[in-house]
C-alpha cells in the first residue's frame, strides 16, 4: 500500500510524494537519529511496503540540544509532544539513538523519553522502540539496566530461537528473522528470569534477545534497526574507518568484500517485522492526528 508523511523534512523539501490514503494507520514516529532525512526515508520506504496505507507524523524531543540541526528548523519540520498530547494515535515508534554509551540519566531527553513512553499507554495501541530506545524501554519499564559490551555488535544477525505462540513472529522460522545490530550495549537481562509480563519473542544465541513484548504495556522492544537501508552498515563502517575509530566488519553483511558488494538479506524480514506489528492493532483503531 501506501505511506505518507505528515510532516518532516523529506515532504517539506519535496523529497517525499503523498499520495492518497485510504483510511490511514496513523503512527508517530520519535525521530533521535542524526541522519533525520535518512532515517524518515527508511520508515516511509518500510512502511510503504505493507498491506495498510499509512500516516507517519515526525516528532522531536523539545528538550534535546541538537548538533546538526538548529532548534528552530526541526520545530518548523517536526512537531513536539506538546502539540500532539491531547490526540490519539495508532502506533508509536522511537528510533535509536547514538546515546548508548551514556548512562540514561545522562541523556538530555531522558525524562521526556520516559514521558512519551507514559503518554503512549495512553494514546495509542501499541508502540515500537528500536536499539537504544528499546534499552532505555527495558530500562523504565522493568529497571533492566544495560552493560556495555568490549567489541560492538555490528552486522546483520538471525533468530535461532522464535516464540512461535507470539503474534509478532507470525509467518518467520529462524533462519528467516534477521535484523540489523549496531550497538555498543546490551541488556542485563537474564532470560531466565523475566520480569512478570515480558516476553521474548526472537533471540540470537550469540548476543540475546532480538524483540521482546510487554502484553500489558502494548510495547515491542528491537535491539537492532529493521529499517537500515542496504548500505547504511557499510556507510557507518566506513566512516568509523575513515575516523579510525575501532570498528570490525560487520558480521554476515558483504557478499563480496573485496568489492564491496552487499547482501541484502533482512529486506523481507524487516517488512514482516513490521507488518506484524501493524498487524496488532489495526483491528482495533483508534482517531488520527486532525
Amino acid at each position: 500500500m501506501t505511506a505518507n508523511a505528515k510532516n518532516g523534512f523529506l515532504l517539506s523539501s519535496g523529497q517525499w510524494q503523498n499520495h492518497y490514503l485510504n483510511n490511514p494507520v496513523s503512527i508517530v514516529v520519535v525521530n533521535l537519529m542524526p541522519t533525520k532525512e535518512i532515517t524518515e526515508r527508511q520508515f516511509l520506504e518500510s512502511f510503504n511496503q505493507l498491506t495498510q496505507d499509512v500516516e507517519l507524523t515526525f516528532l522531536y524531543p523539545a528538550t534535546h540540544h541538537f548538533k546538526n540541526v538548529s532548534f528552530s528548523t526541526i520545530a518548523k519540520a517536526y512537531v513536539s509532544l506538546a502539540e500532539i498530547e491531547n490526540y490519539s494515535f495508532d502506533g508509536l515508534i522511537i528510533t535509536g539513538a547514538p546515546v548508548e554509551q551514556l548512562a540514561f540519566q545522562q541523556v538530555d531527553y531522558w525524562e521526556e523519553f520516559r514521558t512519551i513512553c507514559d503518554w503512549a499507554e495512553r494514546h495509542t495501541k501499541q508502540s515500537l522502540l528500536e536499539c537504544w530506545a528499546a534499552l532505555g524501554g527495558l530500562y523504565n519499564d522493568y529497571q533492566i539496566n544495560k552493560h556495555q559490551l568490549s567489541q560492538k555488535i555490528f552486522g546483520i544477525y538471525q533468530a535461532t530461537g522464535i516464540n512461535k505462540c507470539n503474534q509478532l513472529a507470525k509467518h518467520f522460522t529462524n533462519q528467516q528473522l534477521v535484523i540489523p545490530q549496531s550497538r555498543h550495549s546490551n541488556p542485563s537481562v537474564d532470560p531466565e528470569n523475566l520480569p512478570d509480563d515480558l516476553q521474548i519473542v526472537a533471540e540470537n544465541n550469540e548476543i540475546g534477545p532480538l524483540i521482546y513484548h510487554s502484553p500489558g504495556k502494548h510495547r515491542t522492544y528491537i535491539t537492532g534497526h529493521p529499517e537500515y537501508e542496504a548500505d547504511t552498515l557499510a556507510q557507518e563502517y566506513y566512516r568509523d574507518l575513515k575516523k579510525r575509530l575501532p570498528i570490525q566488519e560487520p558480521r554476515n553483511y558483504f557478499s563480496n568484500r573485496n568489492t564491496g558488494e552487499i547482501k541484502y538479506s533482512w529486506r523481507k524480514s524487516s517488512t514482516q517485522i513490521y507488518q506484524n506489528w501493524l498487524n496488532t492493532f489495526t483491528q482495533q483503531k483508534v482517531g488520527t492526528l486532525v
